[in-house]
Parts: structure tokens; C-alpha cells; sequence
């Protein structure tokens, strides 16, 4: 599944440069996740930095994008070789 982040954002600027795909940006209100360049890091870490840098922790799984990890593998390999 791609990440996403919920209004409980608080624009605190920490996740955006620890996104390895560059999948984070400023939105109108708060961050998001674009879910065409989100690999939940697969192919670069373990777990997904964005949440384990955010203090809020408002960066869950996208329920509307599941992807398995074969999948996002995939979307990495893509990215990557762009």
C-alpha cells in the first residue's frame, strides 16, 4: 500500500526530505503522498522513514492503495531506473 497523511498533519517539514522517492511535497493545507512514487521505502529501508520521523504520527496506510510488496518492488525498480 502507498502511505498518506491525515489532516492531523502539522506541517513540521521532517518527513519530506527523508523520503528517498521524493513522493512527499507541500499541499495546500498539509503534506502529501503522491501514491505513484510511494514505495513505502521498499527497496531502500526497512520501514518507511516518513513514519518514523513524524511526531505526530500521521502517516498510515492508504486503504484505497493496496500493493503488495512485490508490487511496490515493482514501483521501486521503475522509479529508480527513471
Amino acid at each position: 500500500m502507498a502511505l498518506m497523511i491525515t489532516d492531523e498533519c502539522i506541517n513540521c517539514d521532517v518527513c519530506e526530505p527523508e523520503c528517498p522517492n521524493d513522493a512527499i511535497s507541500p499541499g495546500e493545507e498539509i503534506y502529501v503522498i503522491d501514491p505513484g512514487r510511494c514505495t513505502e521505502c521498499v527497496g531502500h529501508f526497512d520501514e518507511p522513514q516518513c513514519q518514523q520521523v513524524c511526531p505526530v504520527d500521521c502517516i498510515p496506510l492508504d486503504p484505497e492503495r493496496e500493493e503488495s510488496k512485490e508490487q511496490l518492488m515493482e514501483k521501486y525498480r521503475i522509479i529508480t531506473a527513471a
